[in-house]
């Protein structure tokens, strides 16, 4: 080797290594999921090979099958080779006219399909999305401080800067967007809101989304409505659409709501949706949408639209009974328990205050979580896992059938919180 060859680095040396994190720094960011550490209780218990089988009412996953005339219509666009080709990524102009209609049927909203309309692979995808499309890295979106994990994620992959909007029992669980630093209000590009709210049950009325309107666009904010669990509801009072909201329109407010066929119609796995919001946020995501997925199963989208022109059907309506028959099984253990929560007059949860623990104050979420399943064979969630605001609360899935509910709270009521 002469003085002028530089020697080799261990770095490129054939036979050198480095330790690999495949992880970005982004995907650090994100806390363990809520359900990862009930799962691993959950093990534990199945493990001793109790007698009582656990009764999980955690994840809000319907256990009733898709209504039949849904499943049929799949079978019969499945059998056309024309839904087996790429989707369109905005969703077939039949799918986006079908939602045209259920806004205009069930909220009295006019929307035009072609501007205003976009469907989603499930309502998650396009609420994950959103902040790619519409959020410069920095810059802080805004998310009720218990609420669907997907905000926070969303905008954290996104590389922008999430902030809690603190939430209390006082407020009617909805957000205290007064509380928020000023600093984080002006640089603020996205806001959530969630009604019916998961994980709380609460709802709103209409003035509620007029004065979130009014905050975004003062703010410059735009403002982001999720109606998941909008076709559940056990009174005449039914959830509205932000867009009914006075003095918001579709062709003014930079605004957008997601819709999910998930929950209302028994499709969690179908994974189809859709957005309907101002043409320039709805380009946005479908701009962002474009290079990332190939839109929803054609034959899907054709299911979806049975769905959505029969969301009055009798199964429906009959589906929304049953769920009032497991809400009153609820409400009635949560008294057996010795806790308390407000009756949700839609949504597919009830929000509990834990009971009191040794001290006289109502216990920690965790403990009487795993206490639960520890004890009880019972699994609930923790409302800490949604966010501080949910230290002493709990949230019930009502995803197993009355007499189960009524047996899991029974359970519950055997343990003694005083140790």
């Amino acid at each position: 080797m002469t003085a002028t060859e530089p020697s080799a680095s261990p770095a490129s040396s054939p036979t050198a290594s480095r330790t690999l994190d495949v992880q970005s720094a982004r995907l650090r960011t994100l806390p363990t999921y809520l359900f990862h550490r009930l799962d691993q209780a959950k093990a534990q218990y199945r493990g001793r090979g109790p007698k009582a089988p656990l009764i999980d009412l955690g994840v809000g996953d319907p256990d009733r099958p898709t209504p039949d005339y849904i499943v049929s219509a799949l079978q019969q666009a499945v059998r056309d080779p024309a839904t087996h080709r790429y989707p369109a990524s905005k969703g077939s102009a039949k799918f986006r006219r079908a939602a045209a209609r259920f806004m205009e049927r069930r909220f009295g909203v006019s929307c035009d399909p072609d501007r205003h309309v976009l469907a989603c692979i499930g309502s998650k995808e396009g609420i994950a999305h959103l902040p790619l499309a519409v959020v410069d890295p920095g810059r802080v979106v805004l998310c009720p401080s218990l609420g669907y994990p997907v905000y926070h994620a969303g905008a954290v992959l996104a590389d922008a800067r999430p902030v809690g909007m603190p939430m209390r029992e006082a407020s009617g669980w909805t957000p205290l967007w007064e509380e928020v630093d000023p600093a984080d209000v002006r640089d603020a590009a996205l806001m959530w809101v969630n009604y019916p709210n998961n994980p709380t049950g609460a709802s709103v009325p209409l003035d509620f989304y007029a004065q979130a309107a009014r905050f975004a666009r003062t703010n410059g904010i735009i403002l982001a409505s999720d109606q998941a669990y909008s076709e559940l509801y056990y009174t005449s009072d039914k959830p509205e659409s932000l867009w009914k909201a006075p003095g918001v329109g579709l062709e003014e407010a930079p605004f957008i709501e997601f819709h999910s066929l998930s929950k209302g119609f028994c499709m969690t796995g179908w994974r189809i949706g859709f957005a309907v919001g101002h043409q320039s946020v709805i380009d946005a995501l479908a701009k962002a949408k474009g290079p990332i997925d190939s839109g929803a199963f054609s034959a899907v989208q054709e299911a979806g639209v049975v769905a959505l022109e029969n969301y009055d059907h009798d199964d429906i309506a009959a589906l929304r009974s049953m769920y009032a028959d497991r809400l009153d099984a609820t409400m009635e253990g949560v008294k057996k328990i010795g806790s308390r929560a407000q009756r949700p007059i839609a949504g597919l949860f009830v929000w509990a205050q834990c009971p009191n623990g040794p001290d006289g104050k109502p216990m920690d979420s965790w403990a009487f979580a795993l206490r639960c399943i520890d004890e009880a064979g019972v699994s609930l969630v923790p409302g800490a896992g949604f966010g501080e605001d949910g230290r002493h609360w709990f949230r019930v899935a009502m995803t197993v059938e009355a007499p189960a509910i009524a047996e899991a709270f029974e359970r519950v009521a055997r343990i003694d919180w005083s140790k």
